[in-house]
């Protein structure tokens, strides 16, 4: 598949695109997004969305009636409020997923702030995926309370059961309720993938795999709860 690596004057001429000046300051604790609004590690901004508008069009969720936009605060905010969707997936992996619509990259930087509004527990969680094919072909990242062989890992998901296949992590993520920031750099070339939480400076998790070099990315969680805002998406498009 071709890959259309988007210039900057590109998508400075698509005003949908281009985050507000409050977009691109702290909106909550944990949420220091300090970088140039239109690229980040030399990949232009192709997506990116504040739920300002009180809707979610640009979202294909796997259940709708588990997601909702929410006015927190006079803040908008992408929320989950299902513990386990109505959505069930072919092989052991996510119950509630939330995708980009009309999206594909293949090197990519997602970008978000959330927040899990779940009691705690050991693998309380919330998901980011990437390099999604379809339903059973995909990546996801487990931001889980306590580390164990099947939480707080990287996996894939290849038309059988998730499979870790984080090569650092650490012992769990400090959920609370409180907003955080989290980040994954994906370099195709390399198959190298970085999730970052809260500190940008240093991974909290590492894998390599090259199984899957495109696809399109999202949020959710295994089987809790939680919102998502601000999250930006800078990347080398593919077109299918």
């Amino acid at each position: 598949m071709p890959v259309v690596r988007l210039s900057l004057m590109l998508v400075a001429g698509l005003a949908v695109l281009v985050p507000s000046a409050a977009f691109a300051q702290k909106a909550g604790p944990g949420d220091p997004l300090k970088y140039p609004a239109l690229s980040m590690k030399g990949l232009p901004l192709v997506f990116s969305d504040n739920f300002e508008s009180g809707a979610a069009e640009r979202w294909e969720p796997t259940d709708a009636t588990a997601w909702s936009v929410l006015n927190q605060g006079g803040n908008h905010v992408l929320n989950l409020n299902k513990k386990r969707s109505d959505f069930e997936p072919p092989v052991r992996s996510p119950y509630n997923r939330n995708l980009v619509k009309d999206v594909t990259v293949s090197d990519f930087v997602l970008d978000i702030n959330l927040q899990s509004t779940h009691e705690d527990y050991g693998h309380r969680d919330l998901c980011m995926f990437f390099g999604y094919q379809d339903d059973a072909h995909l990546y996801y990242v487990h931001l889980g309370k306590k580390a164990d062989p099947h939480a707080n890992q990287i996996f894939i998901v290849n038309d059988a059961d998730r499979k870790m296949i984080s090569l650092e992590s650490t012992p769990g993520t400090d959920w609370d309720d409180n907003w955080h920031h989290a980040r994954i750099v994906r370099d195709t070339a390399t198959g190298s993938i970085e999730v970052f939480f809260d500190n940008m400076d240093k991974p909290v998790m590492k894998a390599k795999d090259e199984t899957f070099t495109w696809g399109r990315v999202g949020v959710g969680s295994f089987d809790d709860t939680g919102s998502f805002d601000n999250i930006m998406l800078f990347g080398s498009v593919v077109e299918k």
